[in-house]
């Protein structure tokens, strides 16, 4: 199951999953661009998000505008469907309309393979991007062990480049694979002190000694955050 957790409210691009791209709101899109791999849902606080969604034929659950973060969000909307412990869900931010389904389908197997493995609460996936890119806050960066797990993510450039000789880094993309059982384990961490610094859910999963497995993917796709995001996103890609 794919869950799109869609907030309306957004201090830098208010409504941003609503805005329109060439005729659809840019949560509906989302949808779109990974109905293919599994079911779809959406999960909101917002009345309008349900309305989009159900005219554009996709299922959505009202949730507390209280969740602090978009993984609260899909677990209280996994937790209302009753899914099993071990249903696969797949963490689809709305704001990235551009996703593709490749992508989203190398982190529905990576979370398949961890699947039994108790120490893995998460997977995700990151894409080299150049120190330009990198430099960013909103840009959020990871390093990883050699077996595939996260250090840590950071919205600083790290790992730090003592002797600038680097021109590659690893660009965290903001989707994440739990089991339901997973997810419930996640959620019930609550907020850590790592995470309150940076922003940053996934770190409380380290922070409370657990494993996150990472996978390089290649992606021309990037999280929607501003209304120049969503002038560039366009740009780059035709709908």
């Amino acid at each position: 199951m794919i869950i799109i957790p869609a907030r309306v409210e957004s201090s830098r691009f208010p409504n941003k999953v609503l805005a329109d791209i060439d005729g659809l709101p840019m949560v509906i899109r989302t949808a779109k661009a990974v109905e293919d791999i599994d079911r779809v849902l959406i999960a909101t606080d917002s009345k309008d998000v349900i309305d989009v969604a159900k005219s554009s034929g996709f299922d959505a659950v009202m949730t507390s505008s209280s969740c602090s973060s978009g993984t609260d969000r899909i677990y209280e909307a996994a937790t209302k469907l009753g899914v099993n412990d071990d249903e696969i869900i797949i963490n689809v931010q709305a704001d990235e309309p551009f996703i593709e389904d490749s992508v989203v389908k190398t982190l529905y197997d990576l979370t398949k393979e961890y699947a039994d493995d108790e120490r893995v609460i998460a997977t995700t996936l990151y894409k080299l991007v150049d120190y330009t890119h990198a430099k960013s806050p909103n840009l959020v960066k990871v390093v990883t062990s050699i077996d595939g797990k996260a250090l840590y993510f950071s919205r600083a450039l790290i790992p730090y480049d003592r002797d600038a000789s680097r021109d590659k880094f690893k660009a965290h993309l903001g989707l994440y694979g739990f089991t339901y059982k997973k997810l419930k384990a996640f959620c019930q961490m609550g907020n850590s002190y790592l995470e309150d610094i940076e922003k940053l859910e996934q770190l409380r999963v380290l922070e409370n000694s657990y494993q996150i497995a990472i996978k390089e993917v290649v992606s021309h796709s990037f999280g929607i955050d501003t209304k120049e995001d969503l002038e560039r996103a366009l740009k780059m890609h035709t709908i």
